[in-house]
Order: C-alpha cells, then structure tokens, then sequence
C-alpha cells in the first residue's frame, strides 16, 4: 500500500502487513523507509555484521540513503565496525541515531550502553521490546533501504523482527562446511513461515587466495552454495574470500573503505 505507515491499529485494510494477526509495529510521523532487508543466519561466526556492513556501504555508494538497524542485542558489532564511538541521543520519546563518516545511520544497542562492555544481560520480551523501540521511537528519517542485522538463530529476536517490522525480503549469510546445508534450510524454512521472501545468499570464507601465488584454497571444503542456492530457487549469490583486511578494517572501524565486486552487484540486485 502506498501510504502504508505501518499503523495496523489505525488502519481497517487487511494486507500482508498483519502477517499472523499481529500488527506491524508503528513508524514516526519523521521516518520514511522504504525497504527493509534482513541479514540473517542459521549460526553464529559466519561473519553476518561484516555482511550487513558490506552491503549497507555498497548501498551507500550506489546513491542510495542507508540506515544500519544492529537487532543482534547480545552481541552488537555494528558500531565497532564503522568506528562510531559516539553516543545516541534522545529523551523519553524519540531516539536519535548516529551516522557514519559517509552518512549511513545506524542504531544499537551499543549507542546506548554507558560502556560498550558492558553485557546486555536480558530476557526475550526485552529483546523484543528494544527492536519494536529502534523500529519506532529511533527517528530514521528519509531512507531509501535499511539493513537489519539479526542475531544468528530462529529465536525470540528474530521472530520480532519478521513479525513487527515490514520486512522485504532477507539475505542468508553462510560458510562453505557440509553442515551449512542443514542451517541454511532452517532461515529458509523460517523465512517462509513467515512469508518473507529470501533474496540471496553469501557465502563467507568461501576460499583463500594466496597473496604469493594467486591460486584458490578452500580452506572450509569445498563450496556447495550454488546447489543449495539451486535447491531452494535463490537466485542472488555473492561468495566471499577470506580476506584479512577485512577483518582489519571491522577492528578498525573503516569497513566503509572496504570494498568488493561481489557485494556491489548484490546490494545492485537486491535495491534495484
């Protein structure tokens, strides 16, 4: 719907935004997304933040306005990884968010917290209720896509987020072990549970290139994300190298001077 503002309480259509009889969560009258795209995974260590940090750049260099919602609560690396050490300010109603030196804003729970340090050590319905706030009370205002950056898993977290969020579609991020099958089925299948279409597949770590010699070892096993890409009818597939200075520039806070062919043409497919 054109003029959808994400109000289900306030509105007497019945459309795809009242997935599972729950309402989406409200937008303020200052934030107009347009798109939402999920980043998600099966399991942990595949290198997601580092995805969503890609694309959110790629995004940015094709002209487009990019906001970065961080929703892995427990274990946020978003800020780390574009070297915002900056505070997020606000008051009691809104939520202003920061922006990175090429002006993607962003949001987590890091922005928050007195000392990056510090554990968040809460129960889901917290969780929840943080990822409905960042949603509606952070003041985002014009974006032409937003990248959420969901905990690794199917839990609480992850269901707030398909179920209260206009979600688009999601991007599985995965590694190239034989086990990868088994998760990445697991996103699939709550994706589709969901009724939220998947929009490609990455393979991290899919290879090393020697720096000596240029030849290609596949240190995890061989790749076999074009057949369970094939299996399930995704279309949009991105395979990463392992890549040191990628993980330098996380640690350093300048993933926005990384870049790679293959997450340009992914965020072109994925934003066209």
């Amino acid at each position: 719907m054109a003029d959808c503002n994400h109000d289900c309480g306030s509105c007497g259509e019945s459309c795809g935004e009242r997935q599972g009889g729950i309402p989406k969560a409200p937008m303020n009258s200052e934030s107009n997304i347009r798109k939402v795209i999920g980043v998600v995974s099966g399991k942990g260590g595949v290198g997601k933040s580092s995805v969503t940090s890609m694309l959110a750049v790629a995004a940015s260099h094709l002209g487009k306005q990019v906001a970065v919602m961080d929703a892995d609560i427990t274990g946020p690396s978003i800020p780390k990884a574009f070297g915002i050490t900056d505070k997020a300010m606000g008051n009691d109603e809104i939520i202003l968010p920061q922006a990175t030196k090429s002006g993607i804003k962003t949001m987590s729970i890091n922005l928050l917290l007195e000392n990056e340090t510090d554990p968040v050590v809460w129960r889901g319905p917290v969780l929840s209720n943080v990822i409905q706030q960042f949603w509606s009370n952070v003041v985002w205002g014009d974006i032409d896509v937003m990248f959420v950056d969901m905990p690794p898993g199917t839990g609480d977290v992850a269901l707030t987020v398909y179920q209260t969020l206009p979600v688009d579609g999601i991007v599985i991020v995965t590694s190239p072990q034989e086990l990868v099958g088994m998760i990445v089925e697991k996103a699939y299948k709550m994706a589709e549970m969901m009724n939220v279409p998947v929009l490609g597949i990455v393979e991290n770590m899919s290879y090393f290139r020697c720096p000596d010699c240029g030849s290609e070892h596949a240190i995890f096993g061989e790749s076999h994300v074009e057949e369970v890409a094939a299996s399930y009818g995704i279309k949009n597939i991105a395979k990463l190298p392992i890549d040191p200075a990628l993980a330098a520039a996380c640690d350093s806070g300048t993933v926005e001077d990384y870049r790679t062919e293959a997450m340009d043409r992914l965020a072109d497919a994925l934003i066209r």
